[in-house]
């Protein structure tokens, strides 16, 4: 048994997305499903960004990024990355986070923008600023 102490950092997380502090008391536990991610455009600086939009992948339960034109689940918006995850060195790690699901966002502070069908579909549960 190794109980030495991990550190491990990645910067300075940016939540400046969060319109406030309702809902991230309760933010749901959830799986990221790494192998649905691209490096270079969801985790370019070696972690998956605070306020990345997500949607659950219907097949596996794990989440992905959020896109509109997929047709796997992810077409619908399930919430945002509460704080920020240090991406895995293989895209067979899927690492375990925290999303908001409801609350309130400052859009313009989201790293990925969300379209309308977004917007729509977490309407009555995220509000948007």
């Amino acid at each position: 048994m190794n109980l030495t102490p991990n550190v491990e950092g990645f910067g300075q997380d940016d939540q400046s997305w969060l319109a406030s502090a309702h809902g991230t008391d309760n933010a749901k536990t959830i799986t990221l499903d790494t192998s649905a991610f691209t490096a270079g455009t969801h985790y370019p600086n070696g972690y998956f960004p605070s306020g990345l939009p997500l949607g659950k992948i219907t097949a596996t339960g794990k989440y992905g990024p959020y896109n509109n034109a997929s047709s796997d689940g992810t077409e619908v918006l399930a919430g945002f990355l509460v704080t920020a995850i240090a991406a895995p060195s293989v895209n067979t790690i899927d690492p375990q986070g925290a999303m908001l699901w409801h609350g309130a966002v400052v859009e313009a502070k989201l790293p990925v923008a969300v379209d309308s069908a977004g917007k729509t579909d977490v309407a009555g549960r995220i509000s948007f600023f």
